[in-house]
């Protein structure tokens, strides 16, 4: 059996001592899990689910807590304080995160928080962090599929959107003239792929491409309507964002259903709203 530092392992528990339990870690002997992580009524023999780093004294050592990140994975992560060697990230375990100074992009601050890669260095096998994230993105090309639903992790703000980290793996492009919402670094959030390039850049947008999208939110704007006595004081003029406020879509995905309900003279288009003018 092989353990996988800084990442989650099943592991038997094998001993009972005062300060804790120790597991069965394989070739790397027995790993104490402290009495503060054991679970009630565990007992030898149980199966844990623990999270394994070094502790102060770079001694292999289990949690059952979680933390923020882990191996392989990016985050955002505020710096609990710096020394001459680097900046320290708080992370949710009780050593701090180490980022060396030559991982740093600028020079970290206390209380800022920071877009980083966790990784094991190779030469002194511990894990650390690094804010140059580019040379963690996957090189592979990609396969999904315009219209696909991915996770994105919002990294960074360019002169034509954000930069955003797709499903801990690749990189790809928010662009400003479809982003109905605000953005900030470190936000965690829902996107769709538009369209992966010939070159394996991925485009994103914000919401579901195509009709479909805007005949399932057509349905949901006519109950809106006639849930607020047939009446909304929305029009394709209000700003994009009182419109996502409402019902979380772009202004131009509700301007399109708007148009798809008053085709079918279901609604009557005022001034100043929107109008059911029958059942």
């Amino acid at each position: 059996m092989s353990i996988k530092l800084g990442k989650f392992n099943q592991l038997e528990v094998v001993k009972e001592v005062d300060f804790g339990m120790y597991l069965d870690g394989g070739e790397e002997g027995e790993i104490l899990l402290p009495s503060r992580y054991v679970p009630e009524d565990c007992k030898v023999g149980d199966m844990l689910n623990v999270f394994l780093y070094l502790d102060i004294d770079e001694r292999l050592v289990a949690t059952t807590l979680t933390p923020l990140v882990q191996v392989g994975e990016f985050a955002c992560l505020e710096v609990a304080w710096v020394n001459e060697y680097g900046a320290f990230l708080k992370w949710g375990l009780m050593k701090d995160l180490f980022v060396p100074f030559g991982e740093q992009k600028m020079k970290m601050q206390v209380g800022n928080k920071y877009i980083i890669h966790a990784h094991i260095d190779e030469e002194s096998y511990r894990i650390v962090a690094s804010a140059k994230v580019d040379r963690y993105l996957s090189k592979e090309t990609p396969e999904y599929q315009p219209g696909d639903e991915v996770d994105v992790l919002i990294w960074q703000k360019t002169d034509l959107g954000f930069k955003a980290i797709i499903d801990n793996k690749f990189g790809g492009l928010l662009y400003d003239s479809e982003i109905f919402q605000p953005l900030h670094t470190g936000m965690e959030l829902k996107a769709f792929v538009k369209q992966v390039r010939e070159d394996g850049k991925i485009d994103l947008i914000l919401q579901k491409p195509g009709f479909e999208k805007v005949g399932d939110f057509s349905k949901d704007l006519l109950q809106y309507i006639k849930d607020h006595e047939g009446h909304i004081a929305l029009t394709d003029k209000s700003p994009a964002e009182d419109i996502y406020a409402i019902f979380g879509v772009s202004k131009k995905t509700f301007k399109k259903a708007v148009g798809d309900l008053y085709k079918k003279r279901v609604v009557a288009l005022e001034e100043k709203g929107i109008r059911l003018v029958r059942p």
